[in-house]
């Protein structure tokens, strides 16, 4: 039953990242939000309130390396069986044994690969935006090269690699930046689908070349713009780009996994605009062999990359029928 959400508490909790900044809502089950690049806990701001009033403990954090919690300085620190330790400390930091997981954009990937790496504490994963794809197939590093040499460019995830590269265009004017690549991936600001496409670079060019530039989408207000600009002034980019670099370690680490299915209940929410879900189309066909608990697959036409911002109240609709369904 619905009731009146209590305000949302921010605090740090032990984890191996050092420290984890949580903002949590809210009574009953526990939900762990978990963000994407470049974002916070703050993308949940939304979901937090709407779930905290349908009877859950709704727990958004900032991933290490971002916001509040810790940055540590070593590269592999980032890679993710890092971060699933760090999702499972928090559950047993706020004093539970278990919850459900919901992740957008790289928090969707970190959503299942906790699923997977620890079905003890993790009982059901939301997945928005990114599919689930099992583990396989060539190096990343491989593959996203391969696409930029398809074009005569170079692949965003290619040129995210190398350390300081990103950073010196980004850090200068993070404000900027964030509206440029924010507007590119929302349904009402992103180019035509004829214009050079915002996930390319061209030969001896910056990213932020191809972003729109003129207005905010609808979604993102100043206030909003400024919350996210103000956390990645003070913090850098890069922690928040060491999840891109530490991609083939990744595949390395979760050798074992090739080709598993995740098989707790499940959800898939993609922005029928958006590329994750239209260049991963295979990935989303191959939902009943990949994820046999699969409760709920949905499109949402129209709707870009930034989903749970642009579409607020359909995806707190789809999340609170999804785990009103789930087993107790």
């Amino acid at each position: 039953m619905s009731q009146q959400a209590p305000e949302a508490v921010h605090r740090l909790v032990p984890s191996p990242a050092g420290r984890t900044h949580v903002v949590e809502q809210g009574t009953g089950p526990l939900v762990l939000l978990v963000h994407g690049f470049p974002e916070s806990w703050y993308s949940w701001r939304h979901q937090l309130p709407a779930l905290a009033a349908a009877g859950y403990r709704a727990a958004a954090i900032d991933v290490r390396g971002y916001g509040r919690s810790s940055r540590p300085g070593d590269l592999p620190a980032y890679r993710m069986p890092e971060l699933v330790a760090d999702n499972a400390a928090v559950v047993h930091a706020l004093g539970e044994q278990s919850a459900v997981i919901v992740g957008h954009d790289w928090g969707s990937v970190i959503a299942a690969d906790s699923a997977l790496l620890r079905p003890d504490v993790f009982r059901a994963v939301g997945m928005l935006s990114v599919p689930y794809a099992p583990r396989g197939g060539p190096r990343p590093s491989t593959v996203f090269t391969r696409l930029g040499e398809e074009r005569e460019e170079e692949f965003y995830v290619s040129y995210f690699q190398e350390p300081g590269r990103a950073e010196a265009e980004i850090e200068p004017d993070v404000r900027g930046w964030l509206a440029g690549f924010y507007a590119a991936f929302s349904a009402d600001t992103m180019p035509a689908p004829d214009a050079p496409g915002p996930h390319f670079v061209g030969r001896g060019a910056q990213l932020r070349d191809r972003f729109p530039t003129g207005r905010l989408p609808g979604w993102l207000g100043e206030r909003d713009l400024d919350v996210y600009a103000g956390e990645f002034e003070r913090t850098g980019l890069s922690g928040a780009l060491g999840r891109y670099r530490n991609m083939d370690r990744d595949w390395e680490d979760l050798a074992d996994l090739d080709g598993t299915p995740l098989t707790q209940p499940s959800l898939f929410v993609g922005g029928g605009l958006d590329a994750s879900t239209t260049w991963m189309a295979d990935a989303i066909k191959a939902f009943p062999t990949t994820l046999p608990g699969l409760v709920s697959s949905r499109i949402l036409d129209g709707c870009g990359h930034w989903i749970q911002q642009e579409r607020p109240a359909e995806i707190n609709e789809i999340l609170t029928d999804w785990l009103a369904a789930l087993p107790a």
